[in-house]
């Protein structure tokens, strides 16, 4: 597997190549959909299904036919009013 010292560099335009190794390790194949984040001074790359089923697993406790944009909604109109009010 790749070690964390592996290095690998950027090429015309932008481009980076993961080693074959990490690859199979993360399971990653060609065509696979990956969603890219910078998070304290790292660049994070995960496979979009993992990301969609993390986040059903943190809100599956939310009764499906309840809304959590009407919720936020609810909460930003009411923190809105209570500036007014100041």
């Amino acid at each position: 597997m790749a070690q964390p010292s592996d290095e690998v560099r950027i090429g015309p335009q932008g481009r980076v190549v993961i080693p074959a190794a990490l690859r199979r390790a993360l399971d990653f194949h060609p065509g696979d959909r990956l969603l890219i984040r910078q998070e304290d001074g790292r660049l994070v790359l995960e496979k979009a299904s993992t990301v969609a089923r993390r986040l059903k697993a943190r809100f599956k406790h939310v009764p499906k036919d309840e809304r959590l944009a009407d919720e936020l909604i609810s909460e930003r109109r009411a923190e809105a009013r209570r500036e007014q009010e100041k």
